[in-house]
């Protein structure tokens, strides 16, 4: 299936990522976890990253995101251990999940199958699976919805980012045609630029999503930085001329009012070294609201970037690569 049919197709993924969500039967009702640990990478692992966001606020206890082979010595028996890999194959997030069953951790996976599948089914993990056969960055909606049911059902999380998401739904569909024409006019912006992307705190996870989009469907490198921290660093970099950069900054009404006025400072200073600024302004109406029409919004603008670099959305052939030097002996 084409990159476009699979964005285009984001409404009806969350509408059956929410079905099984409420579908799933776990066993992590009732216990008492003292924190939870989410591993996964690429497009298996930034959904963790969003919730990270979502529930800085809302739980009383940690919410690690892991995004390597290793785990954490702090992982126990009182810990909530999220395997989150969508082919299930994923060498890192298999080698974690090993060892969060030997430190005694409580499990639950989630995969469209492959061997974190054949894992939670030989050891009698809680899984959920999800619909398989897409690349992992297409399936975002899948994954995310399963880690906050997985908090839900744990007695971690309220079930309001239910209607948030039944908002989201509703305000893609509606807006969807509209949406698209905005990513195609800012696509056109972006070839043969250097992009920057700054977000103030909060938006990291839906940041390094837009990012990885860029990579992986464009075909492109960027980078980005949270503000405030690049306002104590990074801002000191923009000297001389930099005609050659695009920066994107992402807000929202709703953030820190000083944050605001760092970003706008920080606007004034890329500008006066020639660099062109494109804004996003989230909507301000809730979490997921927001993030769910910003991906549509900026999985549609990398899509339609690689159109103009006349790339194929799809194609990841070096990280297909990187997987088989891996799997040398």
């Amino acid at each position: 299936m084409m990159m476009n049919e699979l964005i285009a197709q984001f409404p009806e993924q969350l509408k059956v990522a929410l079905q099984i969500g409420k579908d799933a039967k776990l066993t992590v009702k009732g216990k008492k976890f003292d924190q939870v640990y989410v591993s996964g990478l690429g497009g298996s692992g930034i959904g963790a990253s969003l919730v990270q966001d979502y529930v800085s606020d809302k739980l009383s206890i940690p919410f690690v995101v892991n995004k390597n082979y290793h785990i954490a010595k702090s992982v126990n028996k009182n810990t909530l251990f999220i395997a989150c890999s969508y082919s299930g194959n994923t060498e890192e997030t298999l080698e974690a999940v090993s060892m969060a069953r030997a430190a005694k951790a409580t499990i639950v996976c989630i995969t469209s199958g492959g061997a974190l599948d054949f894992f939670a089914r030989k050891h009698g993990i809680d899984l959920i699976l999800i619909p398989s056969g897409m690349p992992p960055r297409a399936c975002l909606g899948y994954s995310v919805t399963q880690i906050l049911y997985t908090l839900q059902k744990a007695g971690l999380l309220k079930k309001q980012f239910e209607a948030e998401y039944d908002e989201a739904i509703a305000g893609i569909e509606k807006l969807g045609n509209t949406i698209h024409k905005k990513a195609t006019a800012l696509a056109t912006k972006l070839p043969g630029r250097e992009l920057h992307l700054y977000s103030t705190a909060g938006h990291e996870g839906l940041t390094v999503r837009f990012r990885q989009q860029l990579n992986e469907n464009a075909k492109v490198v960027a980078s980005h930085n949270i503000i405030p921290e690049m306002t104590h660093n990074e801002i000191v970099g923009w000297r001389k001329d930099q005609k050659q950069r695009t920066v994107i900054f992402i807000s929202s009404p709703q953030d820190y009012a000083p944050n605001l006025k760092r970003m706008a400072f920080l606007k004034k200073v890329v500008r006066s070294y020639g660099a062109a600024v494109i804004e996003i302004s989230l909507h301000g109406k809730s979490y997921w609201y927001d993030a769910l029409l910003f991906i549509h919004l900026t999985d549609w603008i990398s899509a339609e970037l690689a159109v103009l670099n006349q790339q194929d959305a799809a194609e990841v052939k070096v990280i297909d690569k990187l997987k088989a030097e891996m799997a040398k002996k």
